[in-house]
């Protein structure tokens, strides 16, 4: 698969994500929602493994990173259908694009990176009062949207500490087989939430459209999608990665307004551009210190 294609697969994967979720939560609950997603994709994955021969490795280094994927498909997307509930899709798309931000928090610690310079730190406040602006839009959101953003914001937290930690392990491993293997880790622990939380079954009330977006996002969202990222992660630097986030809440708002009829205010789009720029001017800063330091 070229590069370009998957890059563009995940650009357009996660613009239509926020909406899917949404819709696919409207008459089955969360938590069985994104059960019914991730065995949609782990079946064909499995077959698809099978018969182009691809090897599935169990070894501790396999197993580590299965895991550590796991954490970002668990944790992002419990959290992430969680936030369905009280927020459009749009906004839990321009709350997640601040996952790069996250993820460079995560990866000093974690990777011991060099700490934030003071452009990044600027990017940093820039991105954070825009997000305050969004989240103060009374326009956009509920009464108990506060609830949204903390299952959000919790969902860019695993999301983006997965990315730093699949960085961290040094394995040639085949991105399918990355993708089944953190599924395969991942679909227990979502049937135990579904069980403990739901554990209904309901489906005489489920309508089309919420079948159709489980669907797609079994298929497009979770296998697709994984794929997609799981292989450009491995071929691209992980700022080329995050500069997805950076376009995929501009498509999100836009879908969301015309396709779900949610609220774009004045507000609304001033705290986007905000986190929009200091995005930009995070992605900007460590190119331009790469830049400085480059021999003559």
């Amino acid at each position: 698969m070229p590069v370009s294609v998957a890059y563009l697969a995940v650009v357009i994967i996660w613009s239509t994500t926020p909406l899917g979720i949404v819709w696919s939560s409207e008459t089955v609950s969360p938590t069985l929602a994104v059960l019914l997603r991730m065995l949609i994709a782990i079946i064909p994955g499995m077959v698809i493994l099978k018969l182009a021969n691809i090897n599935l490795p169990w070894s501790k280094q396999a197993r580590k990173i299965y895991t550590y994927s796991c954490v970002g498909i668990f944790g992002g997307m419990l959290f992430s259908y969680l936030a369905a509930q009280y927020l459009a899709s749009g906004m839990m798309s321009l709350i997640f694009g601040l996952s790069p931000i996250f993820s460079g928090v995560l990866a000093q610690k974690i990777l011991d990176e060099p700490k934030f310079s003071r452009l990044k730190k600027l990017a940093l406040a820039v991105a954070l009062s825009g997000l305050f602006v969004v989240c103060f839009d009374s326009m956009s959101l509920s009464e108990n949207s506060v609830i949204g953003i903390a299952f959000i914001l919790l969902g860019v937290f695993f999301f983006s500490l997965s990315g730093v930690m699949v960085k961290s392990v040094a394995i040639d491993i085949h991105p399918l087989a990355t993708t089944v293997g953190a599924l395969t880790f991942s679909v227990p622990l979502f049937a135990i939430v579904w069980f403990l939380i739901d554990g209904t079954l309901p489906y005489q009330e489920w309508h089309a459209r919420s079948i159709w977006a489980i669907l797609y996002l079994g298929i497009f969202g979770s296998l697709v999608g994984f794929l997609a990222y799981f292989f450009i992660l491995q071929k691209l630097r992980a700022s080329t990665v995050a500069l997805i986030t950076m376009m995929t809440p501009v498509f999100a708002l836009y879908l969301g307004a015309v396709l779900n009829n949610e609220t774009v205010s004045l507000h609304l789009i001033f705290g986007a551009l905000l986190v929009m720029c200091g995005l930009a001017l995070y992605q900007w800063s460590g190119k331009s210190k790469r830049l400085k330091v480059k021999p003559a």
